[in-house]
């Protein structure tokens, strides 16, 4: 061996770390959800109200008191379900350890099946999985036999205080909107300044998690004018009532 190839051979191997769009996935999800339906909901609120009303203080209250249940609605809704996720992975969890402390050979040898079907030669599948029970057992199993990664691991809190903070972010600007504009015009820019920033998120959410711009912009902002065109509708029917 010559001394290039020796220096070489030895020199430790950097690690190299790449961001994955799934690394993304606990608090995107919850983000854009949140936003979207903060923007979506609070914009249909005001909308609808809007028709029936004759000024502008009853739609304001309606918008805040939107927001506030909205926001806290979202986060008790993103808790309680994470949650549920998050029992489900520590049950699964719980039980892979009883079931290394009864019988790790056995779960050596569904470690070893696992790596077989994935394409590796039975002699090798017994040394990884060997070398991987060795070094740390229940990441082993919570990795490649039950699916789960740190992470994409369920995480409660995060989800609901994303949740929260997104639907009030995107619950402000219509409120913002009627506050400013003059009452008679608020429905008409309430709604296109709502399409304008469904396009924006839809496309700002597409781009994050690597699909489609477009296609991502026109399905938020489809339904988001859909939701808006029924609550004004059915604030309008009211307020043309006796």
């Amino acid at each position: 061996m010559t001394a290039k190839e020796f220096r070489s051979a030895a020199r430790p191997i950097s690690a190299h770390h790449e961001l994955h769009r799934t690394q993304r996935a606990g608090w995107l999800r919850a983000a854009v959800l949140g936003a979207n339906d903060g923007l979506i909901s609070t914009s249909s609120l005001v909308v609808g109200v809007a028709a029936a009303a004759t000024s502008r203080e009853p739609v304001l209250l309606a918008g805040v008191a939107g927001l506030v249940a909205g926001a806290f609605s979202m986060a008790a809704g993103e808790y309680v379900s994470v949650s549920s996720q998050a029992d489900a992975e520590d049950a699964d969890l719980a039980l892979e350890r009883r079931e290394l402390a009864r019988n790790p050979e056995r779960e050596q040898a569904e470690l070893t099946a696992i790596y077989i079907s994935r394409g590796l030669s039975t002699d090798l599948a017994r040394k990884v999985s060997r070398q991987l029970m060795e070094h740390d057992a229940l990441g082993a199993h919570m990795r490649d036999e039950i699916g789960l990664s740190e992470a994409t691991r369920a995480r409660p809190v995060q989800a609901a205080l994303a949740s929260m903070a997104a639907f009030a972010t995107g619950a402000a600007p219509p409120l913002v909107l009627v506050r400013l504009v003059p009452f008679e015009h608020v429905s008409r820019v309430v709604v296109a300044a709502t399409i304008a920033l469904l396009v924006a998120l839809g496309a700002a959410a597409a781009r994050l998690g690597g699909a489609p711009v477009v296609r991502g912009a026109a399905r938020v902002t489809f339904w988001g004018a859909i939701a808006m065109a029924c609550t004004s509708a059915v604030g309008a029917w009211f307020g043309s009532g006796p």
